[in-house]
C-alpha cells in the first residue's frame, strides 16, 4: 500500500542542484540502477556533469542521488531544449520528481530563449510517454511526435525506432501568433 504521508515527507526532502564533475560516477550508478535505461560510459556522465552542468539537474535525498536529467540547448537552435536522459531512483518514484526536474531546468537563465522541448522515445517506453504527456499538460503545451531515428536506417535493426517528441511551450505559441 502506498504511504501518501511518507511520499510527501520524502518529496519535501529532495534537493535540486547543478551537477559537478565529482558527481559523474554516482550518476552513472544511478542510471545503471534504472533499467532499462541505456547506459552511457562513466566518462560520458562525467562530461555531462562538467561541460553541460548548466543544462543538467541532479536531485538528491539525504545527500544521495535519486534523480537526474541530462539535456542541452541545441547548438543550432537556442529556442530548443533537448532532453537526453531522465533517471529516477526506485526510492524516489511516485513523487513527481521527473516533472519537477524538467520545470526547474526550464526556469534556469540558460533556458530564457527556449520555446520548445524535444526528446526521443521508443513506442514501448510507457513511463517516458507518461512523463512528457503529463509535463505538456501541466504546461498547457502541445505535444507532437514522429518517427525520427529509425530502427533499420539508424540502428541496423539493433534498437527500436526513436520518436522525436516536441513540446511547444505556451509562450512560444503566443509569440508565433504575433509574428
Amino acid at each position: 500500500m502506498v504511504n501518501v504521508r511518507q511520499i510527501k515527507t520524502n518529496r519535501d526532502k529532495v534537493q535540486f542542484r547543478k551537477p559537478d564533475a565529482e558527481d559523474g560516477a554516482a550518476i552513472w550508478e544511478l542510471i545503471a540502477s534504472c533499467k532499462p535505461l541505456d547506459e552511457n560510459s562513466m566518462y560520458c556522465n562525467l562530461i555531462q556533469c562538467d561541460h553541460f552542468r548548466d543544462t543538467c539537474i541532479l536531485a538528491e535525498m539525504d545527500g544521495e542521488p535519486v534523480g537526474w536529467i541530462s539535456g542541452y540547448v541545441l547548438p543550432s537552435d537556442e529556442t530548443t531544449f533537448f532532453v537526453w536522459q531522465v533517471a529516477v531512483s526506485q526510492k524516489a518514484r511516485g513523487m513527481g520528481l521527473a516533472k519537477r526536474m524538467l520545470e526547474k531546468l526550464l526556469a534556469r537563465d540558460i533556458c530564457n530563449d527556449v520555446t520548445r522541448m524535444q526528446t526521443t522515445i521508443t513506442k514501448d517506453n510507457d513511463a517516458s510517454w507518461a512523463l512528457f504527456r503529463s509535463f505538456a499538460d501541466a504546461q498547457d503545451a502541445e505535444l507532437d511526435h514522429e518517427a525520427h531515428f529509425e530502427s533499420d536506417t539508424h540502428f541496423q535493426g539493433e534498437h527500436a525506432t526513436e520518436h522525436m517528441v516536441t513540446i511547444t511551450l505556451p509562450e512560444a505559441e503566443k509569440l508565433n501568433a504575433v509574428a
